[in-house]
């Protein structure tokens, strides 16, 4: 709850009217009048006089100083928008929070953990915009649509910030910012970090940026990146164009075992590359839709085949298809649009009141964030390793 003017009035009116005055006349003498007093003594007078002003003192201060009066504030502090981490099972993200009745999806944060970023939808993909809450002043402020994603005449999504915390990444339809291309694609752009934030976004051009569309930028610790690359004069699918020299090589597609299933995209790739997360459709071990599937890269530079990740993290809803690692690697982010709590809903019969209490909830079957601790990869790595999944 964000603490404001009219809530302290109320809180003071609440607690007693004379109270409520004295705040709301800015503590003016009248207030305290004889005919308050009048049945009290010299001293009472005195002592309740004080009493009053200290507590008016104590709301000022509070407003002054926890209080927010725009209302840009979260009362919530500490690492992950004060959230409780998840145990071995997945759970909903800052519920009401960042996952609330609308469509969230994609996941990023810079490395010290005080910016969040992630991707707001409307209505059937007609808008989407990248969302950031900050740590500041020991409180999250507010979700709000980041400043370089305003313009609701184009498309942003997928953010992603790189490792080391130097370059934003995110995909957009925008034209690419030369005069002469009005043209709209789906491309990547990026930011750089600068002593005042981010840089004006710029498009990644050539090699990795094409006539075809790019999606999902994901970037390694060595600054080699991964997307996904969608045409109809292009084998879609995953690629990857390492960094040499500070240029990006031709992109290559990954091998069959990254490229799975009847369609796979938006990838994550791990900062060490030593693993990548594809949600994959159309393999028969599926729970439904597309699923999260992880592929191992081991020293001698071959991917495993394709793990489905479980029912830890997949679900039969089947909307699943961004995933990715908090910056300390202590979890994994992912979009699901399962309908939780769904047990207790159909405990008891429809009514209008309960169909839109649930729809304005974050339950209601639109995509959200959930998160899970990452050691379930250190469990899928020793299957991959157990089964012998590497290619040869």
């Amino acid at each position: 709850m964000v603490i404001n003017y009219s809530n302290l009035q109320k809180y003071c009116l609440k607690i007693t009217p004379k109270l409520g005055r004295l705040f709301t006349s800015s503590l003016r003498s009248d207030v305290l009048s004889d005919r308050f007093f009048g049945s009290i003594s010299s001293i009472g007078q005195i002592l309740c006089k004080l009493l009053y002003m200290l507590i008016s003192l104590f709301t000022i201060f509070v407003m002054l100083f926890n209080c927010d009066k725009s209302g840009t504030y979260l009362s919530l502090t500490d690492e992950y928008l004060g959230q409780a981490g998840p145990r071995d099972s997945a759970k909903i993200f800052a519920p009401g929070i960042l996952s609330t009745d609308m469509y969230e999806r994609d996941f990023t944060m810079t490395p010290d953990g005080k910016e969040i970023y992630y991707t707001l939808v409307l209505g059937n993909n007609s808008y989407s915009a990248i969302v950031v809450t900050r740590l500041t002043d020991k409180l999250w402020t507010k979700p709000a649509i980041a400043d370089f994603s305003k313009n609701p005449k184009y498309k942003d999504l997928e953010p992603h910030i790189s490792p080391d915390g130097e370059k934003f990444y995110f995909v957009s339809n925008r034209p690419s910012g030369d005069k002469q291309d009005t043209k709209e694609n789906w491309d990547i752009w990026v930011m750089d970090k600068t002593e005042k934030g981010w840089s004006d976004p710029y498009n990644l051009g050539p090699p990795v940026n094409s006539q075809a569309r790019e999606f999902f930028p994901s970037v390694t610790r060595q600054g080699s990146i991964y997307f996904t690359r969608e045409g109809p004069e292009v084998n879609n699918g995953i690629f990857r164009a390492e960094l040499k020299d500070g240029e990006y090589a031709a992109p290559e597609r990954l091998p069959a075992q990254v490229n799975a299933g009847k369609a796979r995209y938006n990838a994550y790739i791990a900062p060490d590359e030593s693993y990548i997360i594809i949600p994959i459709y159309g393999l028969p071990d599926s729970y439904g839709g597309t699923d999260y599937y992880i592929s191992f890269h081991n020293n001698s530079e071959k991917w495993s085949e394709p793990i489905n990740m479980g029912n830890q993290i997949n679900s039969s809803a089947g909307g699943e298809w961004s995933a990715s690692l908090s910056s300390d690697e202590k979890y994994i982010f992912f979009m699901s649009d399962r309908e939780s709590g769904t047990d207790n809903f159909v405990s008891k019969p429809l009514t209008i009141q309960r169909m839109e209490k649930r729809h304005h909830s974050p339950y209601n079957g639109n995509p959200n964030i959930y998160w899970i601790k990452a050691t379930i990869i250190d469990s899928l790595s020793k299957y991959a390793n157990l089964k012998q999944y590497y290619s040869n």
